[in-house]
């Protein structure tokens, strides 16, 4: 193969990494959509491109420059972290939310728990 082949190669197989990083990027929602301009949070399709990117580093094992692997192996370790955070802040929320959703009374319950008040016996004057 030709060094030239062997660069191209190179910059595509990092084009392909970089591809993956940014979309994870984007799912953790530390990087707005390009399509949305918006910051948009999917901790499942994040973890889907982590898992991509683990996979990549495995196959390849072997087949990477030292530079390559260490990219990987870098890329992989800053998004792993990030999305330990982020599913600690959703585990985090929805903790709240049921936390909250218990403070509240329930309003059904409460409607057919009150019982009447009780009823005034209205006394009749006495005949003199």
């Amino acid at each position: 193969m030709s060094e030239d082949q062997l660069k191209k190669e190179d910059q595509l197989f990092i084009h392909l990494v970089n591809t993956f990083v940014q979309s994870a990027w984007i799912s953790l929602g530390k990087v707005k959509n390009p399509v949305s301009d918006e910051l948009e949070r999917n901790v499942e399709q994040a973890s889907y491109y982590i898992d991509l990117l683990d996979m990549l580093q495995t196959k390849m094992k072997g087949n990477l420059s030292e530079w390559e692997e260490q990219y990987i192996l870098h890329s992989l370790s800053e998004l792993k972290l990030n999305y330990i955070d982020e599913k600690k802040k959703k585990t985090a929320a929805v903790d709240s939310e049921k936390s909250e959703a218990s403070d509240k009374p329930n309003k059904k319950k409460d409607a057919t728990s009150k019982s009447k008040p009780p009823s005034k016996s209205v006394k009749k004057p006495k005949k003199k």
